[in-house]
């Protein structure tokens, strides 16, 4: 792990951080050079360049043409890219990364320290999450060709976890400036980069073609001669190329659960969880606290108690995932409060918890609510189907709807016009970064989709989302970040009930495609075919 010191400048070497999984990449034998990797991503990307969306297949596509600084291991050590050494100053308000030289861009040119700081401002502006990773920025300046420093108005613990490829990639300045709108620039259709694979040709419909690129600044990587990204969107078309071959690798659990179960059987397919820690995803119930009836606790407790998320896992998932208490991912060792306020499947103490509340049995039923679901497949529906048995158990009648998924947004964000649904709530590599936009006041924006739905407000909470994002000091932080947990999981604004645990799925003959904290989001260098 890169040592940070506060009182010092501490500088992190290359030979400090030797890449991961080289003990295991050499039990699977030396890497063979040469053969083409066929990946699946669905649904298709908008964009090849991930600058400006947090689109999962995007960044599946963009990553192998363009990089970040830095990469993360499992355990979301910072590794190097295209930084080989770092550097925090004592007070938390300066960061130094010495750029990797001998790089260029795919057509040519070099890479050098002003495409980093012009990225980096695109990336404050552009980036759905830039805003936030990027808040305290005052300036990002080159020092010379090869070095660059960013300056902040106030400490950002995070910023150093942010600057992989998917979530902050490093772009041609030569390409995007004065060049137009950055949206619309053609680049982002036909990539130049400095990664390991060079754009080819994007047939819409069909797939994304890249070939190897011969001047990679890592030689001999690539061992590919060529990636060819598919894009199959019927999920039995997607099972039937694995199992024929066609397929050779897809992230983000690629084909049903059913067929994940078929495919144990067969020999020549294999199935990996990790590489997802750098965003893991947590799913629950979100709450419309401005109902009239959803604003009580108390109601919001019962319901808790009248789910078993063991059910929804299981039964609605299909056991891909695992019980969480917080709404901060157990893969986030760093963060995870498991001693928050918990709710154990009891249905006698949420009819009690009802009545308390002022809403006995009348007949058969409490009152009704109406549950949205997001359009994302069976999981989803399925999710909803089991909530509904779940609550009319305690007599509360649930109406599972659905929609298409503008639909959806516009219900829950613009008209809010529902009452609960099922959510993903994406962590990322830190709370400030993936959880805060849920659950403090400011970030109750009507129209704009993954904030603050529930209308939660809380004082302390926003205080202490404040002190989180510019707390240096680790041991002061967690102890910040586990009272936010503490608070949300008596409040219950929103009800976390499973850490989703997406599947890669492989061909046998691939060897090095999940070698860190990215997965398949990784540029692929290491990537190579068994004979």
């Amino acid at each position: 792990m890169v040592s940070i010191s506060r009182r010092t400048f501490v500088t992190a070497t290359v030979a400090a951080l030797a890449a991961p999984a080289r003990g295991a990449r050499a039990q699977e034998g030396s890497p063979r050079a040469g053969g083409r990797l066929s990946f699946v991503i669905q649904p298709e990307p908008t964009t090849l360049v991930c600058f400006n969306t947090t689109e999962g297949p995007a960044i599946q596509a963009s990553t192998k043409v363009v990089e970040g600084l830095l990469t993360y291991d499992f355990e979301l050590n910072p590794k190097p890219q295209l930084a080989t050494a770092w550097s925090v100053s004592e007070d938390g308000l300066q960061y130094r990364f010495e750029l990797r030289r001998n790089v260029k861009w795919h057509d040519g040119q070099p890479f050098r320290a002003a495409d980093v700081v012009y990225s980096i401002g695109l990336l404050k502006s552009a980036h759905p999450r830039g805003r936030t990773t990027f808040a305290n920025l005052l300036e990002a300046g080159a020092v010379d060709e090869h070095t660059v420093v960013l300056k902040l108005s106030k400490p950002a613990p995070y910023l150093l976890y942010a600057l992989a490829a998917g979530e902050s990639p490093i772009v041609p300045r030569h390409i995007y400036d004065g060049k137009g709108d950055p949206l619309q620039n053609p680049n982002n259709r036909a990539p130049i980069g400095t990664g390991p694979f060079v754009f080819k040709e994007w047939v819409l419909g069909n797939y994304v073609g890249y070939v190897r690129n011969p001047n990679y600044w890592d030689s001999p990587k690539p061992y590919l001669d060529a990636l060819l990204v598919r894009v199959i969107p019927d999920g039995a078309a997607r099972a039937v190329a694995f199992e024929t071959g066609e397929l050779d690798l897809g992230g983000s659990t690629p084909v049903s659960p059913l067929d994940l179960e078929r495919f144990r059987s067969l020999p020549h397919l294999g199935q990996e969880t990790r590489g997802y820690e750098y965003s893991p995803t947590l799913y629950g119930l979100e709450f419309n606290l401005d109902h009239p009836i959803l604003k009580s606790p108390q109601v919001r407790k019962a319901i808790a108690h009248a789910v078993d998320p063991a059910v929804v896992l299981n039964v609605a998932w299909y056991g891909l995932g695992e019980r969480t208490v917080s709404i901060v991912s157990p893969t986030l060792k760093r963060f995870y409060n498991a001693k928050v306020p918990t709710y154990s499947y009891d249905p006698k103490a949420a009819a009690k918890l009802l009545d308390e509340a002022g809403f006995p049995l009348r007949g058969r039923w409490r009152f009704a609510l109406t549950h949205d679901f997001q359009p994302f497949g069976e999981n989803f529906k399925r999710s909803g189907e089991a909530l509904k048995s779940a609550l009319a158990a305690v007599g509360i009648d649930v109406t599972v709807r659905g929609q298409d998924f503008p639909s959806y947004l516009k219900r829950v964000y613009t008209d809010r016009d529902y009452d609960f649904t099922f959510h993903p709530f994406t962590n990322m590599f830190d709370p400030t970064v993936g959880l805060q936009r849920f659950f403090t006041s400011d970030n109750y924006r009507k129209g704009v989709a993954f904030t603050n739905a529930s209308h939660y407000s809380n004082p302390e909470v926003d205080q202490l989302f404040a002190q989180i994002a510019v707390e240096s000091d680790a041991t002061r932080r967690r102890a910040l970040i586990d009272r936010f947990q503490e608070v949300v999981a008596d409040e219950l604004p929103v009800l976390p009930l499973m850490l989703s645990k997406p599947v890669t799925v492989y061909n046998r003959r691939v060897v090095g495609h999940t070698i860190d904290s990215a997965g398949v989001q990784g540029n692929f260098a290491e990537v190579w075919l068994r004979g």
